[in-house]
């Protein structure tokens, strides 16, 4: 979800992401591999696909109302878990779509399911699913927050 709008406080953030008619979606985020994702032999590091769904995940929320959630309410997400298959090797020139889907598991757990497709491929070449909570300043931890997206299976 990307805003052209004038954004101010996590409030204003909400405002404009928060709808009562949200549901559960799929959502796409483009990558471009550069040379510098690669290992020596022109396949994508495999510490890289982390930094890509991050980038993702990032834009699901917005980096707007993840830096509003942060300043004024000290609030952020953590990863507590993460498990990753690698089935194919993405190459230096690819663009990548990574695939994400986020479930509330609970009022204190985020679970997403990530996957990085290259082009014309019937399979990902990664998957992932990803476990995130909710801390504040002091690192404890607190219920995930309303950041304006619909979950599925939302409890």
């Amino acid at each position: 979800m990307w805003y052209a709008l004038s954004v101010k406080t996590a409030a204003d953030v909400f405002a404009i992401n928060g709808r009562a008619d949200l549901t559960p979606r799929t959502y796409h985020f483009q990558v471009q591999v550069y040379y510098e994702d690669t290992d020596h032999s022109g396949v994508v590091y495999h510490a890289n696909y982390l930094k890509y769904f991050e980038r993702a995940r990032e834009g699901v929320i917005g980096p707007a109302a993840l830096a509003a959630l942060w300043k004024e309410k000290g609030l952020g997400f953590a990863v507590y878990k993460a498990g990753i298959d690698f089935l194919d090797g993405a190459e230096f020139g690819d663009t990548l779509d990574i695939v994400s889907t986020v479930r509330k598991d609970s009022d204190y757990r985020l679970v997403w399911h990530q996957e990085a497709w290259r082009p014309g491929a019937t399979r990902p070449a990664v998957k992932a699913e990803i476990h995130l909570v909710c801390v504040d300043r002091g690192k404890i931890l607190k219920p995930i927050p309303d950041v304006g997206i619909a979950f599925d299976g939302t409890p």
